[in-house]
């Protein structure tokens, strides 16, 4: 009876998360002695996970399944669980995995618990810690279904390598009476850039930059890291910035490795958002920026003058080690 994880993808490649709910669920096993059986959808690159703990894939190659739909999805994931008799099942806590969870909860008559942190506390019961109150303090909860199914945090748990050998076996499953009262029409997303959901690195920016004409030194300071570029809502509302790069409790979610906020002062709505980012360094020139008592680190000066010189000093940086 092994530990069931789901792994996305997305246009046969692996998601960041997927490695990480893979890292997690081998260290579920492993106190729980037994395996890890992995779950893909049209992937073209399962033998990856073997890095991560996984020791069996089950492969579902379905055209009907090629764009993720909560029903269908849950339906067919609901079909593996019963397959292997698998009594816990993680998850990762993204955004289409939080639509998918419930209705395999529902299914399955399991427990379900998002937004964990950390390895579970027992297994016997199960017990896991997550966020609560718009992240601003934990909850250690105990799971007493049957079957259960956790949610893992973005870079909560982190990838950690643990090599195995790996077995890829295709596994069919039937589509057929699945209720589909939504679908996608179209799937519209930015092209080469990193996205605020993978992103390790994020770098943010508000009103203070007074228009979208200066969004360039943000764009080429998240091109220096490797970081997505995100804004506050006045930002999007004003419509400076696209809709999809608003950050916080009312927008994405953050839990990056870094955030850096630029010119936001730092409204409860976006620091609820973001809290779970874990390291926040704030740009602003307003000594009296709410955000300066949530950040690990903070600046006090104009973000013109500050930022370019960030720029030009991780540039050198770069540029002396390669």
């Amino acid at each position: 009876m092994s530990v069931l994880v789901y792994t996305e993808s997305e246009k046969g490649k692996f998601k960041k998360n997927a490695f990480e709910v893979a890292s997690y669920a081998a260290a579920v096993a492993k106190m729980m002695d037994t395996t890890v059986t992995a779950v893909s959808f049209n992937n073209s690159e399962n033998e990856l996970l073997a890095d991560y703990g996984v020791s069996k894939v089950m492969h579902i190659a379905n055209e009907d399944l090629s764009t993720f739909n909560a029903s269908t999805y849950a339906a067919a994931l609901g079909q593996a669980v019963k397959s292997t008799d698998a009594k816990v099942i993680i998850l990762s806590s993204s955004t289409d995995t939080k639509y998918l969870a419930p209705l395999m909860a529902g299914n399955l008559t399991a427990g379900y618990v998002p937004n964990v942190v950390a390895a579970p506390e027992s297994v016997s019961p199960l017990t896991v810690k997550r966020t609560a109150f718009s992240n601003k303090g934990f909850a250690h909860t105990q799971l007493e279904t049957d079957v259960k199914i956790i949610g893992v945090s973005n870079n909560a748990y982190g990838v950690q390598e643990n090599k195995t050998d790996i077995s890829v076996e295709e596994f069919s499953v039937s589509t057929d009476g699945i209720s589909n009262a939504t679908k996608s029409v179209e799937i519209d997303k930015v092209v080469g850039k990193a996205t605020i959901a993978d992103a390790d690195i994020v770098v943010s920016a508000g009103r203070g930059l007074k228009g979208p004409e200066n969004w360039g030194m943000v764009e080429e300071l998240a091109d220096v890291l490797g970081a997505a570029t995100a804004c506050s809502k006045p930002v999007s509302d004003l419509g400076w910035r696209p809709h999809g790069e608003h950050v916080g409790q009312t927008g994405k979610p953050v839990a990056s490795n870094l955030y850096i906020a630029i010119g936001i002062s730092g409204a409860i709505q976006h620091l609820a958002g973001v809290s779970a980012s874990k390291t926040k360094v704030v740009i602003n020139n307003d000594p009296e920026a709410p955000f300066f008592k949530a950040a690990d680190y903070g600046i006090v000066g104009d973000a013109f003058e500050v930022v370019p010189q960030l720029i030009e000093k991780l540039k050198e940086f770069k540029a002396q080690n390669g």
